[in-house]
């Protein structure tokens, strides 16, 4: 078996975990650490208005020298946070190594009608400097991304949207959106670093530029109709390429955020969401009982999209008589279901217990990924001494599609090889997220990777016998609003 050749950053045991803590701290202290649980922008507050000047948020530097109550004063409010992390490999994935990255998020909301325009108007704009080395396509090799900050380097235009208050029941946004904002979307499962606990596995394989998601978005036009007090529709119309990527990578094809593509198609996605028990605005906890969300969700995609065995005149593509290309299928589409609930709350104080699931699958025909699912158990305030700190265990798992796998088995069977067939991957999150100040958090993070690629083989194995080991990684994220 091939010797892996060490990379000059390999990391061993606890002393690796010690310089990725050292690497992150230092990177705070030099003003790189900020705050960004995850990679999203604060959100514009769900009625449509911007805070109000004694409202305002109080990051570290405060109101700017005036400038946060100058904006104020005209409906704006100017957000800024920063997240940076060290992550590693200490054993197996494809190689031992480390890498920093990090994301700075500015975003503008505007209340139209405090800004003396019209009244339930809300316009949000939201850009990202993204820096630091993508980490799971170099040491890792897996289909899930470790860390939901992973991006190429750039300077982008995020968001740009207006939304409309209608009326109390009913608001309509126009504009580029990040689709993972709003759909298919787990709030249980927003400590967690890794990308698939966000948006999930399926769509951000199987659709062109992951559906539109981080770090891009799509021009679209989506509504939320309230339909009772415990049922809201969601239902939203958007470009289904927000790259116009064809072949190319999407961040690539869309480098600063401004192709503004309508192209690759319509992306058309439904949900049906259901929660119970829900706090009111400004408060905590809910009225009664344990507050819960139920989601029911479909997407469709109009494009075509490549069968995944079978060639246009229906051989293997394996086959050394095909000589045509895949063959086509019109549309796509998905069927998905996620669950949110609080299994305990403590009497006084933010102690709670939540745990949330996530699941959806696809057609095996032509999609590559046909099945996708995560869960996970989270505890607020573990500690007496502790009340805003957050411990989380979770669990992500995707399936390749049977015809995936098909094709696999086809290409040993006219080879005459026996490279590894490809099947499943799961990948398992510890994480602990510490708050240093009300603007600071330091977050600790474990992952195991199983089959990581979903078994594929080793690339570092010249007989091609061999699957990509098994990957336990660390990482240290510091984050901060200013």
């Amino acid at each position: 078996m091939n010797q892996r050749r060490p990379d000059i950053h390999d990391l061993t045991g606890l002393r690796t975990f010690a310089r990725l803590a050292g690497a992150a701290l230092v990177a705070s202290a030099a003003g790189f650490g900020s705050y960004a649980g995850a990679a999203e922008p604060a959100r514009p507050d769900a009625d449509g208005g911007a805070a109000s000047e004694g409202d305002l948020p109080r990051g570290l530097l405060g109101d700017m020298g005036g400038l946060r109550p100058a904006l104020a004063r005209h409906g704006t409010v100017l957000g800024l946070t920063e997240a940076s992390e060290v992550t590693g490999v200490l054993r197996g994935g494809l190689r031992q190594g480390q890498a920093y990255r990090g994301l700075t998020t500015l975003n503008l909301t505007m209340d139209t009608e405090q800004a003396g325009a019209w009244h339930g108007g809300t316009l949000f704009a939201s850009a990202l400097q993204i820096h630091g080395r993508e980490f799971t396509p170099e040491y890792v090799g897996s289909f899930h991304t470790a860390s939901n900050l992973e991006a190429r380097r750039a300077t982008r235009l995020w968001e740009l949207w207006y939304r409309h208050q209608v009326s109390g029941s009913l608001d309509i946004k126009v504009g580029q959106q990040s689709i993972d904002q709003e759909f298919m979307i787990n709030g249980g499962a927003a400590p967690f670093a890794a990308a698939y606990f966000g948006w999930p596995a399926l769509p951000s394989v199987d659709l062109p530029a992951s559906g539109g998601v981080y770090p891009l978005a799509s021009l679209g036009v989506r509504v939320r109709a309230q339909l009772s007090e415990t049922s809201t529709l969601l239902a939203g119309v958007f470009a289904g390429d927000a790259a116009n990527s064809s072949s190319q990578d999407a961040q690539v094809a869309n480098p600063r955020g401004t192709t503004f593509s309508l192209h690759g198609g319509t992306l058309a996605i439904a949900e049906y969401q259901y929660a119970v028990n829900q706090a009111a605005p400004g408060e905590t906890q809910g009225a009664t009982g344990l507050p819960a969300t139920y989601k029911l969700g479909v997407w469709h995609h109009s494009k075509s999209f490549a069968d995944q065995r079978r060639d246009a005149q229906g051989l293997s593509q394996a086959d050394p008589a095909s000589n045509a290309g895949p063959a086509q299928h019109r549309g796509n589409f998905s069927l998905y279901a996620t669950a949110d609930r609080m299994l305990w709350r403590a009497q006084a104080g933010p102690g709670a217990v939540n745990v949330f699931l996530r699941a959806m699958a696809a057609p095996s025909d032509r999609n590559l990924v046909s099945f996708s699912a995560d869960a996970g158990l989270t505890v607020t305030a573990p500690f007496a001494a502790r009340p805003h700190d957050v411990l989380g265990v979770g669990v992500a798992f995707l399936k390749l599609s049977q015809d995936a796998l098909a094709l696999d088995r086809d290409l040993n069977a006219f080879n005459n090889t026996r490279i590894p067939v490809r099947s499943h991957e799961t990948l398992l999150e510890a994480t602990y997220v510490y708050q240093l100040a009300p603007s600071w958090l330091l977050q600790g993070v474990l992952q195991y990777t199983i089959r990581p690629a979903a078994g594929a083989v080793d690339p570092a194995d010249a007989a091609r016998k061999q699957r990509i080991p098994n990957a336990t990684a660390v990482g240290l994220r510091t984050t901060m609003t200013f």
